[in-house]
């Protein structure tokens, strides 16, 4: 019935210790069968640690990896935005051609794995490309302006060349799910717009801007906004080239420390908080979508 709150059954409760005996499983598999001693005093300092020269809070190891896969995600998704607004345009264009690139596309890098591609791009493309359009050597004046700018918004000047790297590399990747995205909220309106604005005289540039992509606007906004916490999460597979994004840090945090279960913990609740709070606003954004939608 409508209305009518919902109450705890008996099959809920099953449920619910049946999760709780298998954590409690775990538990006891991770720390009296393979003998682990927990460790987590040594976690907060890899958080936030107290510099002894300046005599401040820095950030520590872990929390650096929390900066690095924040920024890469945010560039990252910037660059897939545009790269799946154009492809998605080509995918409902009238041109054949166009078409066909962004079909093409789409294809070929939605049926290439991940890692196979970061891989690819990054020994075969961005090695190839990056220092033939000079990033190598503006990056490494280190003296000048543009590394304090450089180490705000990427990565230390040094490292700038291998986060473009990954960053290219996975907008690339994404912007073929952003392309789908952006076909599917302009073909889901309705034939008629477009035959209403073409009889006003507009050409498809004046549809596109003025009558279909706002419509479609409110269409893609949820999934482009979902899309993006996808991208929080794939950011951790360019650590397989060294970057020092969250994952990367757990890894060497790992293998210098041997705190396995702490530091992955950590990073696993680090990465439920970031992608839990990203849900939470994109929730809020789409509920004000359609009391707009209403009004």
């Amino acid at each position: 019935m409508i209305g009518k709150k919902p109450r705890i059954t008996a099959t809920d409760l099953i449920l619910l210790a049946g999760v709780g005996v298998a954590v409690v499983w775990l538990l006891y598999q991770a720390t009296v069968q393979a003998q682990y001693r927990w460790n987590w005093q040594a976690i907060p300092q890899y958080l936030l640690r107290l510099d002894a020269q300046s005599g401040r809070w820095v950030p520590g190891l872990i929390l650096q990896g929390v900066l690095v896969t924040l920024r890469l995600s945010v560039w990252t998704t910037m660059l897939a935005l545009i790269i799946g607004t154009v492809m998605g345009l080509f995918r409902t264009s009238c041109s054949r051609y166009r078409r066909m690139l962004g079909t093409g596309y789409v294809e070929l890098i939605r049926n290439i794995p991940v890692l196979v591609w970061i891989f690819i791009f990054y020994y075969f493309i961005g090695d190839r490309l990056l220092p033939a359009i000079g990033i190598s050597r503006a990056t490494f004046m280190d003296n000048g302006p543009l590394s304090g700018i450089l180490g705000l918004l990427m990565a230390e000047p040094s490292r700038v060349p291998i986060f473009i790297s990954g960053a290219v590399a996975l907008a690339v990747y994404e912007g073929a799910y952003i392309t789908e995205i952006i076909r599917a909220g302009i073909q889901s309106i309705d034939k008629g717009q477009w035959e209403a604005s073409s009889g006003l005289g507009f050409t498809r540039i004046q549809q596109l801007r003025y009558v279909i992509f706002p419509q479609a606007l409110r269409r893609i906004m949820p999934p482009l906004a979902g899309q993006f916490i996808s991208t929080i999460k794939d950011s951790a597979i360019v650590s397989v080239i060294s970057i020092q994004e969250l994952t990367f840090q757990g890894m060497e945090l790992m293998a210098a420390t041997f705190l396995t279960f702490e530091v992955w913990i950590t990073i696993l609740a680090i990465y439920f908080v970031i992608c839990l709070v990203c849900s939470l606003l994109v929730e809020r954004f789409e509920l004000h979508l359609k009391k707009e939608v209403l009004t």
